[in-house]
């Protein structure tokens, strides 16, 4: 059964990161209460001429204070999270969540895990690294600058792979994993699809499983439209083809069910 909900949640701050990165902070009744890792929510702008609300991936979740975190980036000027960019605190935004399927806890528990996020698939790690009860060893990628390495430093071992080389190991993930000779026992990862598929062809050449977290672009983002499907090993129960809906059936995914 879903326990999603649709409410009017209160912007509690919002803050530039980097350019075009910003972090805000969202007040709401119930979303934040039933919200795990990996989990996104649906934000909906006030303008009228853009109907689809926009997915932006969970970053920290506050129980206690039923707040969220989502960092996202500002994808062009005439766009929902350019609006988004531009709210301020007090302000009230309509959302939908929590949605999806988050990463499995209990999967890594105990063990040594790599927890690897690229470009705007890093800010769905750090919560993952709040709660996961693991060896955890943190890989993230950037192109360049960097955002939430203080927070993930305080949750696990981290390592940085930068384009340019201007920090940690030049080049991606995978080279900073080769660089510092890491090793583990289960992988959770969220990134663009070129990463997820080193990344899941990695963990079948070295018998490890794999948790991805896949990025494709929504609708509805309740499972309805199809808009969002990848491809499948096995015979989807709705569509009746190989396709899953990564809206509804994911975002998260045991890397051998999917074809990335």
């Amino acid at each position: 059964m879903s326990c999603k909900r649709k409410e009017t949640a209160m912007v509690v701050s919002q803050e530039c990161l980097l350019p075009g990165i910003y972090s805000m902070w969202l007040e709401t009744k119930e979303i934040a209460g039933l919200a795990v890792p990996g989990q996104f929510i649906s934000m909906y702008t006030k303008d009228g001429s853009k109907l689809l609300p926009r997915p932006i991936s969970l970053c920290e979740i506050e129980k206690e204070t039923n707040r969220l975190r989502v960092v996202y980036r500002v994808t062009g000027e005439n766009t929902g999270t350019k609006q988004f960019s531009e709210m301020k605190a007090g302000d009230t935004i309509e959302i939908l969540g929590p949605l999806g399927n988050g990463f499995p806890l209990e999967a890594g528990r105990g063990k040594k895990a790599f927890l690897i996020g690229g470009g705007i698939g890093v800010p769905p790690m750090l919560e993952l690294a709040k709660q996961l009860d693991a060896q955890k060893q943190l890989v993230m990628g950037y192109r360049d600058e960097q955002f939430l390495t203080d927070e993930f430093t305080k949750n696990g071992t981290l390592y940085v792979a930068t384009e340019d080389g201007s920090a940690g190991t030049k080049g991606n993930v995978m080279d900073a994993i080769r660089e510092n000779a890491l090793g583990a026992e289960i992988i959770y990862a969220c990134g663009p699809s070129p990463m997820l598929r080193a990344i899941k062809q990695y963990a079948e050449e070295n018998n490890i499983v794999c948790y991805v977290s896949m990025e494709e672009r929504m609708a509805c983002g309740i499972g309805a439209c199809l808009a969002c499907v990848c491809q499948s090993k096995e015979v989807d129960g709705h569509s009746h083809v190989h396709n899953k809906r990564v809206c509804k059936d994911g975002p998260v995914f045991l890397s051998t069910e999917v074809e990335i």
